[in-house]
């Protein structure tokens, strides 16, 4: 069992009531116990000092907690003897008091009935016929109820201190799943934002580097168009920072995928359809189907070798459907599983409780279909 921390004014609380007590019966005269009176009290009061002293270490050293144990007893147990008004008896609670945090339950329980066995071997051996005595009686009773009081409030305590850890262990374990979800959500933003115009704009410069001689128009129109990716390449970065600090609006499906398809001073041709009515489709879910859209556009783009990309949306009631189509070179949809772009495009589609199908091969073209169900996600 872990140490937990005692609650830490209870046991300075009862040695100023015991050395208050001893004091104001020692100087009432009420004592009668053996030795001098004056000798007594100075090694009662010293006593309880070193107790004091003794808390104060166990909040200082926690970790010293069986030489703590050892001289709580010894020293309480001086007390006791010395102490002539029979007040310090209470002290005995603060063993298993203080053993239920440092040792746990079963401890506390063994100390506590060691205390009272102890009690009733005193009784024994100096009181014969002390059951029979209203004084010892009720103090046997009274150390009894202490007893209980005291185990109850450390397990108390005990179980709020282990509530809390394992809360704040919790809390720990949320906020690295957080943090981990904002990064996998962050690294899908940059791989289908900036990952799409940088490829376009590879592409658009290779033409310009390819053309520069043989028709220099049309390689300044692959730089112009490169010059254009890059300028949305720095609104999508912009974009990116208003989501971060939470100043985004849910975008507009249908002037998103246009985009795509003005992207066109670089093969392949992108044609763009999309019916429907996006009200009541979340933000979450549109920027679903767009970064799929655009995905499956960056694909054909960049590896399928393609001269024509068809992108349809239909926004049913309940449900969107989306199907990328390029006639390029195809691939084995297995080979390319692993692929960051498709695991991520597949992650932000879960998030929405949507699927994604892939029909492919070798020299058939791609045909890439989402499906989104309306309504049934959060945030982004």
């Amino acid at each position: 069992m872990a140490a937990y921390v005692p609650v830490r004014w209870v046991a300075p609380l009862l040695y100023g009531a015991v050395l208050v007590g001893g004091l104001y019966y020692a100087a009432a005269g009420l004592g009668d116990g053996p030795g001098s009176t004056v000798w007594r009290t100075v090694g009662f009061v010293a006593a309880i000092g070193v107790l004091l002293a003794v808390e104060a270490a166990g909040h200082r050293w926690p970790a010293a907690r069986v030489p703590l144990l050892l001289a709580r007893c010894a020293l309480i147990g001086a007390v006791v003897l010395i102490d002539a008004s029979g007040l310090s008896q209470v002290l005995f609670v603060l063993l298993p008091f203080t053993a239920y945090f440092a040792f746990g339950r079963t401890t506390a329980l063994a100390l506590g009935a060691l205390c009272l066995a102890g009690l009733l071997t005193a009784y024994l051996l100096t009181a014969p016929g002390w059951y029979r005595d209203l004084e010892h009686v009720s103090d046997l009773l009274m150390l009894t109820v202490g007893l209980v009081l005291a185990l109850s409030m450390a397990a108390v305590a005990v179980g709020e201190q282990r509530a809390r850890l394992e809360l704040q262990e919790y809390a720990a374990r949320v906020a690295a799943l957080s943090a981990a979800t904002e990064r996998n959500r962050l690294a899908r933003d940059i791989h289908d934002s900036l990952g799409h115009h940088l490829t376009a704009m590879s592409v658009q410069l290779e033409m310009a580097s390819d053309f520069r001689a043989l028709d220099p128009d049309a390689a300044q129109r692959a730089l112009n168009e490169a010059r254009r990716s890059v300028r949305l390449a720095l609104g999508d970065v912009r974009q990116s920072v208003r989501v971060l600090r939470g100043e985004t609006e849910p975008p507009a499906l249908s002037a998103a995928l246009a985009g795509l398809a003005r992207d066109g001073g670089a093969p392949p041709r992108v044609t763009v359809e999309v019916h429907g009515d996006e009200d009541g489709y979340g933000a979450a879910e549109l920027t679903a189907l767009y970064r799929a859209a655009q995905e499956g556009v960056t694909n054909a783009r960049r590896h399928a070798l393609a001269s024509r990309v068809t992108v349809v949306v239909r926004l049913a009631g309940n449900v969107a459907r989306l199907v990328v189509t390029d006639d390029g070179r195809g691939f084995a949809p297995d080979a390319a599983a692993t692929g960051f772009g498709l695991v991520g495009m597949r992650e932000r589609v879960q998030l929405v409780a949507g699927s994604v199908e892939i029909d492919s091969g070798p020299g058939a073209g791609t045909r890439l279909t989402v499906t989104v169900p309306r309504g049934k996600t959060g945030e982004r």
